[in-house]
């Protein structure tokens, strides 16, 4: 580069940035460029021509006001003038003002092309350099159909110097960035490539950056990228530092160049070559040994770069996740990081083993530094760190070591940070159902869960624990006896009232048998909760009385004051006022055996994946958690949320398609506690019969599966169809389809029922939603073909 001659100076420039700073006030200073502004303009408008040196001057007054903050309209024409020159200084000054601005929309950009094509066709290098740099800077489209096709052939002719060679790389590197598709490809990619084969290392950097991007576009057409980047990286990682004394920084030969070698290569599987593939792995294994080395220098600049390229180099190997001895090693260099005294070097190595453990070779390996991890959870002061060590937990959990995991993760659970309590909380529930052995202990977790942190439990995760309940006789008695106990703590989160109150109306007469779990002490503990709530938890209770009142017939008449109370039937919330008036209407008109089969238990729920884990996806991005779940090899775990417990190794359905691909199957309609329901108008008199509430199906009735489009919030979206109405002994049944989504007429009222309506008809159920355990379903009566009002007695 051509040296600045003393006269280049600008001695009125200096001057006119002195008065700037001495400016005493936001005032004093716009009046200063005010009158800079005036001297300029009145410069430029002049009948005398201004030299070279002039212009150059008024040029970079007009910059320093622009970068000051103010308005520049005029100059540019100057600028562009400067470009025609042939003193370097003034080229440079016109470049620097087109570059900072200059409208890519501009009038003048023609002339702007025209100076730089005439700059790169003078085969100065120099000249060259400035206008490859201001094409890079201002990446305009305009910029890239101009020039997109002259670069490559600068980059790639023979006659070219290296640093001209360094500039076109990049500047074409940021013209594809902005306009991929009028950047030529097909003939000078083989050429390109050849370019990691270059003596001058600043020429194979550039070059580098340029080839990763392309490859990772179109990779097969730089395929042959690979054997050169392994092959320029081994001479690299075997040289000494004296070999490439210029490009060494702190004792690490050319770290910039061999990183993006690294990063090149994860773009790729690995070498089919054996030979190129050996050569890469004693690469990998030369720089793992290099980190266990005494450091060279005492400087951070020493530890970082040899940091950066060890970590792209562990990058690398878990990107091919082929060679277990590698993962291992990997792992075990991390491991030595989890304690270092760096904070950015415990962050990096918590996000590495989080990927390694996924990964088969390496899963065992991760599981010994538990305790570190535990360590590093308890004790790191930097939240982003901790959130780091909760991840790894996550990852590296499996059925050995699932309780103890959880459990640290409920102790950390109190006192962690409000940022991250609920991506824990989702954790915690997801791993608790995909381990759980001891069902008991998964109700236990869940509901120590919603004690913790009830602010921050999801919808997802109680639906899920209600799910899991039904589908699993076993844990019935135990998650009802469990739930009345947690319910008689003084304050109670409203989640664990929704809870209890759906878990006590389905199961609660397994408990009952004990005088100290009676009806009506379960009744009476629940209603001292109702109005602590809000009213979808309300509705979800009043959902539960009446359930209670098939359960339970001897409390009958204490629901029906509760349900007749002015504070029920006047209501101010018309969800809580029609419950309340159709629910009474439904306990005294109903026989028993039409009470017992509409208030009869829920059936069990379809194998579905959980919305937990989708959840947790959309939390944490596609990439840290699906990641992780798709490539986890199951240990032999079984479908939590199966019809029957497993009893042998044939009748266990693998978890991981319980919570991988959440939306890649059809959704299974049938009746769940998650559709949203439309708003149905009040019933009249004549016709108080509940449709159905999320406590009211009917484990009698035989289900098709059938998909559907649409999906729900945990997944499971079912449609129940009949195929047959059974007769009980009285010779007649009320079997209403309150779940299907078709129109068709199912179930007539038969003989039993007819005594205590005066009418009898086909009943059609409605298009169903739920939107959660607290929504009721009502009869519509938009189609009075197709449901009559049914009259009492």
């Amino acid at each position: 580069m051509p040296a600045v001659s003393k006269g280049d100076g600008m001695r009125g420039l200096a001057v006119f940035i002195s008065d700037i700073r001495n400016c005493k006030s936001k005032e004093a200073e716009i009046k200063r460029i005010n009158k800079e502004l005036a001297n300029i303009r009145s410069k430029f408008k002049g009948d005398k021509a201004l030299d070279g040196y002039s212009k150059k001057k008024y040029v970079c007054k007009l910059l320093f006001i622009f970068l000051l903050g103010h308005d520049i309209d005029f100059g540019h024409m100057e600028a562009v003038n400067l470009l025609s020159s042939n003193k370097y200084t003034e080229k440079q000054i016109g470049y620097l003002f087109i570059s900072v601005l200059v409208n890519s929309n501009s009038e003048l950009i023609r002339l702007i092309n025209n100076g730089i094509k005439n700059d790169l066709a003078s085969r100065n290098p120099t000249f060259m350099n400035l206008a490859l740099h201001c094409i890079a800077n201002v990446g305009s489209r305009e910029m890239a159909e101009a020039f997109a096709g002259d670069i490559p052939k600068i980059l790639v002719a023979g006659d070219t110097m290296d640093s001209v060679k360094q500039s076109a790389a990049l500047c074409l590197l940021r013209l594809y960035r902005t306009s991929p598709d009028l950047v030529p490809m097909g003939e000078w990619t083989s050429r390109v490539v050849h370019l990691l084969n270059d003596q001058h290392l600043g020429v194979v950097t550039a070059a580098t950056s340029l080839i990763t991007t392309l490859a990772q576009k179109n990779p097969e057409e730089f395929k042959t990228s690979v054997s050169l980047a392994v092959s320029r990286l081994s001479r690299i990682v075997t040289s000494a530092s004296t070999d490439l004394q210029d490009y060494t920084y702190y004792f690490v030969p050319a770290p910039w160049l061999s990183v993006k070698l690294l990063r090149l290569l994860q773009c790729y599987p690995p070498p089919e070559d054996a030979a190129v593939r050996g050569r890469l792995t004693e690469c990998l294994e030369t720089i793992l040994n290099k980190a266990q080395e005494p450091p060279k220098s005492k400087k951070v600049q020493h530890s970082n770069a040899k940091n950066a390229v060890l970590f792209e180099a562990i990058s690398l190997i878990i990107h091919h996740d082929s060679e277990p001895n590698l993962l291992v090693r990997a792992c075990n260099q991390l491991g030595q990081f989890l304690q270092h005294r760096e904070t950015n070097l415990r962050y990096l190595a918590l996000e590495s083993m989080c990927t390694l453990a996924s990964s088969e070779f390496s899963h065992e390996a991760v599981k010994t530094h538990i305790e570190t991890v535990i360590g590093a959870l308890k004790t790191e002061r930097d939240v982003s760190v901790r959130q780091r060590a909760v991840d790894l937990l996550y990852a590296m959990c499996d059925r050995s070591n699932a309780q103890q995991i959880v459990a640290e993760m409920l102790n950390y659970l109190e006192t962690a940070d409000y940022s991250i309590r609920e991506e824990i909380v989702l954790k915690v529930a997801i791993l608790a159902e995909k381990y759980a052995v001891d069902y008991t202990w998964y109700v236990d977790t869940i509901l120590n869960l919603i004690r913790i942190a009830g602010d921050y439990v999801s919808e997802e995760v109680w639906y899920r624990v209600i799910q899991i309940v039904i589908n699993r006789e076993d844990v019935q008695g135990y998650a009802a006896k469990t739930v009345f106990e947690a319910l008689q703590a003084p304050a109670c989160h409203e989640n664990l009232v929704k809870v209890g109150g759906y878990i006590l109306g389905e199961f609660g007469n397994l408990i009952a048998g004990d005088r100290r779990s009676s009806p009506l002490i379960q009744f009476n503990l629940l209603h001292s909760k109702f109005h602590l709530c809000s009213v979808p938890t309300r509705a979800l209770l009043l959902s539960t009385y009446i359930k209670f009142v098939n359960l339970f017939p001897e409390i009958k008449t204490t629901i029906q004051d509760v349900l007749r109370s002015d504070s029920q039937l006047r209501n101010a919330d018309v969800e809580l006022q029609q419950r309340a008036v159709e629910y009474l209407r439904l306990s005294c008109i109903a026989s028993t055996d039409i009470l017992a089969t509409v208030l009869e238990e829920m059936p069990p729920f379809p194998e579905r994946e959980s919305s937990i884990l989708a959840k947790l996806k959309k939390k944490k991005g596609p990439g840290m958690v699906s990641e992780i779940e798709e490539t986890k090899k199951e240990r032999n775990v079984e479908m939590n949320g199966s019809t029957e417990p497993a009893t042998n190794a044939s009748t266990v359905t693998p978890l991981s398609s319980f919570f991988l691909d959440l939306l890649a199957q059809p959704a299974i309609e049938r009746p769940h506690p998650t559709k949203s329901l439309p708003q149905a108008p009040l019933l009249p008199a004549s016709f108080l019969f509940p449709g159905t509430c999320p406590l009211l199906p009917k484990r009698s009735l035989s289900f098709e599966s059938t998909p559907s489009p649409s999906t729900d919030l945990l997944g499971i979206e079912s449609t129940a169809v009949f195929n047959s109405v059974p007769l009980n002994s009285t010779g007649g049944s009320l079997l209403v389809d309150v779940f299907s989504e078709n129109s068709a007429p199912v179930a007539t009222l038969a003989s039993a029922a007819e005594e205590n309506f005066s009418s009898s008809s086909d009943l059609t159920s409605p298009d169903n939603n739920i939107d959660d355990p607290a929504t009721a379903v009502h009869v519509s009566h938009d189609d009075d073909d197709d449901v009559d009002e049914l009259s009492d007695t």
